[in-house]
Parts: C-alpha cells; sequence; structure tokens
C-alpha cells in the first residue's frame, strides 16, 4: 500500500537531506545482504487489486473519499484518482487451500466493498480500463485527496520541466494521440498486483523468473483493449503507464533512456540488492519525505522504491517476528474480469515460478534479458495470439506455450507443494485450461461485444458488470 505522507511541501535542502538518508539505508540492506539476515522462508502470497466505482448509468464516479469513510477497512486505501481504490489481502502460505483461501478472502472483501458503495449510490468494478472513461474525467480536480498523490504530481513535472505528457498508442485499428499537464492518464489503468515472498538463496532467480513469465502472463490477464473510445493493444494499461509518468531517469549500458515505469534494465546477476543500488543513484527522488525511523526501518528507501513502477518490483518487508524479508511484485495483470479469474491467474503465476525454479540454474541463459522484454510487449499488443521467442530460440505462439508447456508445469508444481487437489483442478484446469482453448480473455471478450453490438461502451459495460456479478469465469460469459 502507498505510503501517506504529512506534508506536500519540499525544498532543496529535503532532497539533499532525503538523498543521505537514502545511501545511510542501501548501506544497511547492503549489510543484511552480506550477512544473510533476510528470512529465509519463503513461497507466501499475497495481491493488491485495483478497483473503479461507476454511478447507475456506468459512469465513473468520483466519491473514493466518502466511500472509503463509510467502509473504513484498513485494507482498503485510495488511489490516485477519486474513481478508484486499492484492495489488499493479508498474506498466504503457499500450500493446501490457499488458492481458495485467497479467492474466498478477496471476494468476502469485495462484498464488504460492494455493500458500502451501495450505501453511498455507487457500484464497484474490476477491469483494466473502464470503457465509458473519458479522457476529460482524468484532470487535477479529481486527483485523491492524498498529498502523496499531489506532490508526486507536482514533482513529476518539475522533473519533465513542465513540458506536458505526450500519450500515442497505435493498435491495430486505431491510433491513440493525446497531451496531459498532469499525471492523471495513469489513473485510466488499473492492475492485479502478485506479490511473492522468497528466500534469500533464491530471490534472484525468481525475480529473473518473473520477468521471462511476464509476457504470458499479461497475456493470460489481457482486459484491457479499449482507451478513451478506440481500439488499442490487447493490454492498453502497459503503454498507458509508460507513458502517463514517463520521467527520464538514467541512460542504460546500451545508451538507452531509461524512466521510472521500466521493464528493467537487465536480471539480476547475484541478488536483490541490485535494484537497490539502481534506485540510490539511478532514479531522482520524487518524494523527499524525513522521517526520524532508525535507519533500520527502511522508511526512506522504501518510500523511494514505491516511486520506482518496475514491470516486476523487488520488495523488503516485515514479518511477525520483526524480520526483514524479500519480495518480489508481479504487476503485470490486468483488474478482472471476476474474482474467480484473478485467482486463477494468482494460481497460475505463483505455480508457473515454482515450475521455471526447480529449472537447473542458468535458464536465463536460455531467454536472454532483452528477448523477455520484448516477448513482454508483444503479449500486451496481441494477447494470447503474440508469436514469441522462448528458451533457446524456439519461436511458439502464446496460447501454445501455456497449454503445452507453462500450465502443465504449474500444476504439477502446485500438486509438489502440497496444493489442495480440487483447487489446482477447478482453477487451473476448468477455468485457465478453457480460457487458452477458447482465446476468450476479458480483452477478446470486450472486443467481441462492441464487434456485435457497435461502439455502445456503456452498454458493453453494464454487460460485463452484469457478467462480473454472477462470478461466471469470462470463458463463459455471454454477450
Amino acid at each position: 500500500m502507498g505510503t501517506e505522507i504529512a506534508s506536500a511541501c519540499f525544498n532543496a535542502e529535503d532532497f539533499d537531506f532525503f538523498h543521505r538518508k537514502l545511501r545511510e539505508e542501501t548501506k544497511v540492506i547492503m549489510e543484511w545482504f552480506r550477512d544473510d539476515r533476510f528470512d529465509p522462508s519463503g513461497h507466501r502470497c499475497g495481491l493488491e487489486l485495483e478497483a473503479w466505482l461507476l454511478d447507475s448509468d456506468c459512469e465513473p464516479a468520483p466519491e473514493n473519499r466518502k466511500f472509503l469513510e463509510k467502509l473504513n477497512h484498513p485494507l482498503v486505501v485510495p488511489e490516485l484518482s477519486k474513481f478508484n481504490f486499492e484492495i489488499n489481502t493479508p498474506p498466504l502460505d503457499l500450500e493446501g487451500r490457499f488458492i481458495g483461501k485467497l479467492h474466498d478472502g478477496l471476494n468476502e472483501l469485495w462484498e464488504t466493498c460492494r455493500e458500502a458503495a451501495a450505501s453511498i449510490g455507487c457500484r464497484i468494478l474490476s477491469i483494466g480500463m473502464l470503457p465509458t472513461l473519458r479522457d476529460t474525467m482524468l484532470n487535477i480536480s479529481n486527483i485523491s485527496s492524498s498529498m502523496r498523490y499531489t506532490a508526486m504530481n507536482r514533482e513529476i513535472l518539475e522533473l519533465r520541466r513542465q513540458k506536458p505528457l505526450k500519450i500515442k498508442i497505435e493498435g491495430q485499428r486505431e491510433m491513440l494521440g493525446i497531451e496531459h499537464c498532469d499525471v492523471m492518464a495513469e489513473a485510466a489503468a488499473t492492475s492485479l498486483q502478485l506479490h511473492l515472498q522468497v528466500s534469500p538463496a533464491i530471490a534472484a532467480r525468481a525475480y529473473n523468473i518473473a520477468m521471462m513469465l511476464s509476457a504470458p502472463s499479461v497475456a493470460l490477464a489481457a482486459n484491457s483493449p479499449f482507451l478513451f473510445g478506440k481500439e488499442l493493444w490487447e493490454e492498453t494499461r502497459i503503454p498507458l503507464f509508460e507513458q502517463a509518468v514517463w520521467v527520464p531517469a538514467f541512460t542504460d549500458r546500451d545508451g538507452k533512456i531509461v524512466s521510472r515505469v521500466t521493464f528493467d534494465t537487465g536480471y539480476s546477476r547475484h541478488s536483490l540488492l541490485e535494484p537497490f543500488l539502481e534506485n540510490l543513484d539511478g532514479f531522482p527522488i520524487i518524494l523527499p519525505v524525513i522521517s526520524e525511523e532508525k535507519p533500520e526501518r527502511l522508511f526512506h528507501a522504501l518510500l523511494h522504491n514505491g516511486t520506482i513502477w518496475r514491470w516486476n518490483r523487488p520488495l523488503i518487508g516485515w514479518g511477525p517476528g520483526g524480520k526483514p524479508h524479500l519480495r518480489i511484485e508481479h504487476r503485470v495483470q490486468a483488474a478482472g474480469p471476476t474474482i474467480t479469474d484473478m485467482a486463477a491467474n494468482a494460481a497460475w503465476f505463483y505455480g508457473a515460478t515454482l515450475h521455471l525454479l526447480a529449472e537447473p540454474e542458468g535458464i536465463e541463459h536460455e531467454l536472454p534479458f532483452e528477448q523477455a522484454k520484448a516477448n513482454f510487449y508483444a503479449a500486451a499488443r496481441h494477447g494470447l495470439q503474440a508469436e514469441v521467442t522462448w528458451r533457446k530460440g524456439k519461436r511458439v505462439k502464446l496460447s501454445e506455450l501455456l497449454s503445452e508447456e507453462l500450465l502443465p508445469g504449474a500444476t504439477r508444481s502446485l500438486y509438489k507443494a502440497g496444493v489442495d487437489t480440487h483447487d489446482i483442478e477447478y482453477f487451473l484446469n476448468s477455468v485457465l485450461k478453457r480460457r487458452i482453448e477458447s482465446g476468450r480473455t476479458g480483452a477478446a471478450w470486450q472486443k467481441s461485444f462492441i464487434r456485435r453490438h457497435g461502439n455502445d461502451f456503456r452498454k458493453m459495460t453494464e454487460c460485463y458488470y452484469v457478467n462480473q456479478q454472477q462470478q461466471k469465469p469470462v470463458h463463459e460469459w455471454t454477450w
């Protein structure tokens, strides 16, 4: 969850002092890696889900403050715009009925949110991009009443020297070109963000594997084909988010400019220390909030890391006993279409990660980083139909890669981990296998609806909402 801040006003001394604190805390992280201080246990999971508030006409409702006050739940927090909120789930051990528990816990909290929204005349929806959203709605008057977001918006524009953010996305059928004088366009993209706690011994490999899996993961969960009435990518969230907060940070070893939203600059070579070292001097500070907490609490290092949006982000957290642990946040999947679909998507990612972790070390050499990166953008553009380069240079369609290797591998690995048999059979074989075979992702359903009914995005959103309420997986949806 994003850390709220007490002040949004900064001066040059704040930035200098914050950087000194950041350097001090990065040294603490270095010592923890050197002295093997991180929790050696792993394979715990959790998630964050971003969602929309709607009115009775399926228009976005700028009511998250009233909604959150009515709800009053510590695991539900505001997002960038007044139209959005975020749900967080407690961590679970990756064993037994964890998939069912993940589903049931999220569903229970979703129902609580639905009731709170209904009490103020709103509905809630989980979708990658809201089809009824219009560009004019994403203005600074609809930014959430959080000083964190106000400060972030101002500092990003300062780093850009007040130049407008230019967004250009070319789809196969249409093209979008807009400009924004703020970061509010980013609010159009809502995601499912998966967390996986890992032991230090395998953390670097797991981080690299998360990058390797980003292409099939983004395609499997594709649910964002339309933005402001235009048909663009299967996962238009990806180029939108990258361009909506585009701030040059540094130039990598190949001479390419790295922005704050990035697929990363390469695989981890030795440990997850490397991204934190890159954070220190590679990315300008955006929120120089000063804390008096001890360096060991890593307040400044973690706040800074939270303003660098790698599609796979390394995290440091603390368990109940106060021992630090390592997590990987997999940020590529879209929100929706249903809790059933999202639980299945999460289970697949955790299982596929275990599947590739069981392979001999060095599988990164079979899929170079630049190829994993190219696969990711091809998958975001074309979804399950994308052709990608897999290990040892093999060219394959993503739907085939999933059905022939990654879904069976994830299934076997979850069985080996002691995950409940019924949950595996339902979520992976009854839900995901059929989605892959039919090709009916959330994005495919949306595009089929528009081709059947014309550009009636309000009608599509209403039908999407009704289907989501029924909690049937998306491959069973009607039009």
